[in-house]
């Protein structure tokens, strides 16, 4: 069958306004699209995990015994839990179960989970890539007394086989599932992190990746344009800030996820740009003021999703006021006079309708925003893969937490 894109890009973005002393070279970036269709077959790369043939670390005839999990309660931080929860949330419909996500030291939640009846029975899949990291090791204590984790209630994801959570999943006698090492948290959606999750939850883990290699191919062209556009605002030193302005509910977790990845893979050195995910309409009674007549140091990614099915305008209550219209026509309605507004006020953004929801989409979604922030990161001479503040304040919380139990 032939391939057609599910996602339509729209760019505004003025070359008078975003002009830089030294001009970009096309045939750099044609080159770097051309390295990452490349690199999907190179082994221990992270745009290797985009590959159809790339060899999970397990089996899925080892995993059906848990799929008999009505709930599947998902521990983990960052990018390591991010991946599947994007997926989930753009694709409610494929799964039946009752999944909770534990991503933050949240007492509340903590204590509410604590509270459910039978929950030695819910499934429980801990993921660490260092197999260290301290929200997740407390989090398993503060559950460990009702949670009961053993080797039938429970799954670790995990890189490191000389950790507190490798050691504590051999001891219980745990599944552990190997993470391969060289691909981060935030670069790790389409390896064994939210792999793992996704398929217990029962979503097609090989439509995911099933366009990548066709979506890069057919769009060389458009992601070179967009890097060239993009970098030439990053090094403008105009813009501050990139606003994920969202019009489609279901994609809330995966503009979050985003969120993480141009954030920490861009910030550094004194350079970077900060990531806001905005939720409209909601925000065009908070922040749009400010996004529209504020400071003139913004730049937008707009998301939509059509709606495949013709919905009636029906008559009724407020008919009059609304033009017979219902949620989906006013939400279209006004995403259209913002990208109106954003035009007539030469202020630069990237429109992205999103034409299908499934899993084929969501892998094209995730493919360009990873490229396009790496590419991004080495145009402007900056390691994409590392994220030493956050290291710092890991190993300073480590020390501090040491340094007071010994008090």
């Amino acid at each position: 069958m032939p391939y057609n894109n599910n996602l339509n890009f729209k760019r505004f973005i003025s070359s008078k306004d975003f002009k830089i002393k030294n001009s970009l070279d096309k045939k750099n970036f044609n080159i770097s699209i051309k390295t990452a269709k490349e690199n999907i077959n190179l082994k221990r790369n992270v745009f290797h995990s985009f590959n159809k043939k790339f060899k999970l670390n397990f089996k899925l005839s080892e995993l059906k015994k848990y799929k008999k999990f009505k709930r599947i309660i998902i521990i983990g931080m960052g990018g390591s839990i991010l991946g599947a929860q994007a997926i989930n949330y753009f694709l409610p419909k494929k799964s039946n179960k009752d999944i909770i996500y534990i991503n933050n030291l949240d007492f509340n939640l903590i204590n509410k989970i604590n509270r459910l009846k039978n929950l030695k029975n819910s499934l429980f899949v801990i993921i660490s890539k260092s197999g260290n990291t301290i929200e997740v090791l407390s989090t398993i204590k503060s559950l460990n007394n009702n949670a009961r984790f053993n080797k039938k209630n429970s799954i670790v994801i995990t890189d490191n086989k000389k950790s507190f959570l490798s050691s504590f999943a051999k001891k219980k006698e745990i599944k552990i599932i190997f993470h391969r090492y060289y691909i981060g948290g935030r670069y790790s959606v389409f390896s064994e992190t939210a792999l793992v999750p996704i398929y217990l939850m029962g979503i097609d883990i090989f439509k995911l990746k099933k366009n990548i290699s066709n979506y890069l191919k057919k769009n060389q062209s458009l992601l070179m344009k967009n890097l060239i556009n993009l970098t030439k605002i990053y090094k403008s030193k105009k813009i501050n800030s990139l606003i994920l302005l969202n019009y489609c509910p279901g994609l809330k977790y995966f503009l979050l996820w985003c969120q993480q990845l141009i954030a920490e893979s861009l910030g550094k050195k004194g350079k970077g740009i900060i990531p806001i995910v905005s939720i409209a309409p909601r925000d065009h009674h908070s922040l749009l003021q400010l996004y529209l007549d504020g400071p003139k140091d913004k730049f937008f990614y707009i998301f939509s999703i059509k709606q495949n099915k013709k919905i009636k305008r029906t008559k009724g209550l407020f008919a009059e006021a609304i033009n017979n219209s219902n949620i989906y026509n006013v939400l279209e309605t006004q995403k259209n006079a913002m990208i109106s507004i954003l035009k007539n006020k030469k202020i630069p953004f990237i429109s992205v309708d999103i034409k299908k929801r499934n899993e084929e989409t969501l892998g094209e979604l995730f493919s360009y925003f990873i490229i396009e922030t790496v590419f991004l990161a080495e145009s402007l001479g900056i390691n994409p893969y590392n994220q030493p503040a956050v290291e710092q304040i890991k190993t300073l919380t480590k020390q501090n937490l040491f340094t007071k139990n010994q008090k």
